[in-house]
């Protein structure tokens, strides 16, 4: 391997986010590179164009030998070299994208010192044959700019800077070298004398200095809008599929990380009733069709509720409602998405597509511990604490009861009660817990939205 690349073990270390922003860099690298290219290509077409249809277009000087070659070959000779360079690099830059690699800093650094001192080679040639005066103010002399400005595109404010350092220094010491010639010039003028050479290389410092500046903010809005995929991509990979595009949004925009919290939730767990016994008497790809179509709706209703289904449990879930985001209703969003589920099942088998069968659904509120549990690869936000675990606990007794949505005491005293009817089913002895725990049934029956637990019945 190329001791110029970064080892491809260190790169694995780093981040999502940083492999994207080196990727991103060099893709722009390659269009300044080929930009160049296409650039230098175009003018030695055009040099040779020139000096084979039109000679009389060059000045004599330019005719004559300096080096047993014309001055115009070999000003051509080096925009053709220039350009083989560049498309050299840009093959060199596209392998580096292909294979996941990082060019380095030392090459970098190379190549901005080996382009910039392009217009002062052709600057030190012309003046060999013209009055060095005239070959400081010819067009060469500009060609620096274009390096500088084409240096944003390398998305690095240190390099920028480099580029009009370099370009500074070459024309000054230039404009050193051929000091006396420009003093003694028969074409001396104001702006043939030291000074304006002076400033002129002051400006094409500053020129690096300001093209730096403005790459370093294009580098900050690229970063923002890597950071902002990132984000998205983490809340992806937290809450999986299961949350919907409004709580998406919410998150992004919050100003709080999603870090371990105490949040005061109402937690929901649902069950299909007598699924072992489906399971026996259907083959695989039936039972994957049948939790996919009762599933879907099911998902749907709870992230329309604001809830978010945090585990999928073979034939049920768990759902939270409260967390990562609360409206202060989680109780009532609960309650409406059971019993909205409730009625869709029932829906469902009433048209044929799915089985006779029975869910049951727990729901209980109260605080729990919130947030990222897992490693760098994988994490997953979950809710801890006894509230899912009597919310778990709820749900199991719907087997006992014959009912098909239990809640707590604690959710029944925060919701409407105008608009449920309800059955009082006193204190119940929960497994795995000392002390009694007051449980309410929704009823199916509609009837009345009065609590009427007398003349309603959930069988």
């Amino acid at each position: 391997m190329n001791s110029f690349f970064a080892n491809k073990n260190d790169m694995n270390t780093i981040d999502a986010f940083e492999q994207q922003l080196a990727k991103q860099i060099l893709i722009s690298e390659r269009k300044r590179v080929t930009i160049l290219a296409v650039i230098l290509s175009l003018m030695a077409l055009e040099v040779f164009t020139i000096s084979f249809y039109f000679p009389d277009f060059f000045p004599k000087e330019f005719l004559d030998k300096l080096y047993g070659l014309q001055l115009w070959n070999w000003i051509n000779l080096l925009l053709v070299a220039s350009a083989a360079y560049e498309w050299l690099i840009r093959i060199f830059i596209n392998n580096a994208i292909k294979k996941g690699e990082q060019i380095s800093d030392f090459l970098r650094y190379i190549n901005v010192f080996v382009e910039t001192s392009l217009p002062t080679v052709i600057i030190f040639l012309v003046a060999q044959a013209i009055d060095p005066a005239l070959a400081l103010v010819a067009p060469p002399s500009f060609f620096y700019f274009i390096f500088i400005i084409l240096a944003s595109l390398r998305l690095d404010f240190k390099l920028c800077l480099f580029t009009g350092t370099v370009a500074a220094i070459e024309y000054f010491l230039l404009a050193l070298l051929f000091s006396s010639s420009i003093s003694e010039s028969t074409h001396a003028t104001l702006l043939t004398s030291l000074p304006p050479h002076v400033v002129k290389a002051i400006v094409l410092f500053i020129t690096g200095l300001v093209t730096g500046l403005i790459t370093l903010q294009l580098r900050r809005q690229i970063i923002h809008s890597f950071r902002s995929v990132q984000e998205r991509n983490d809340i992806a990979n937290i809450f999986g599929q299961h949350v919907s595009p409004a709580v998406v949004e919410k998150l992004l925009h919050q100003p709080t990380e999603m870090s371990t919290e105490i949040r005061h939730v109402c937690v929901m767990f649902l069950d299909i009733r007598d699924f072992t016994t489906f399971s026996e008497k259907h083959p695989p790809e039936e039972i994957v069709n049948f939790l996919n179509i009762l599933f879907e709706p099911m998902i749907e209703i709870v992230n329309r509720h604001q809830g978010v289904i945090n585990k999928f449990l073979g034939d049920g879930f768990m759902a939270i409602f409260g967390a990562p985001l609360s409206d202060g209703k989680d109780s009532q969003h609960a309650i409406d998405a059971a019993q909205e589920i409730i009625e869709t099942v029932k829906q469902k088998i009433l048209k044929d597509e799915i089985p006779p069968i029975r869910i049951g659904i727990g729901l209980h509120t109260g605080q729990a511990v919130t947030g990222n549990v897992g490693s760098a690869q994988r994490k997953e936000y979950t809710v801890i604490g006894d509230v899912v675990n009597l919310a778990s606990r709820i749900e199991q007794l719907n087997k006992q009861f014959n009912s098909q949505l239990l809640i707590s005491a604690e959710v029944w005293n925060v919701i409407i009660q105008e608009e449920i009817n309800v059955i009082d089913k006193g204190l119940i002895q929960v497994k795995g817990r000392k002390e009694s725990v007051k449980i309410y049934q929704i009823s199916e029956c509609n009837k009345s939205k009065i609590y009427k637990p007398h003349r309603c019945s959930d069988k």
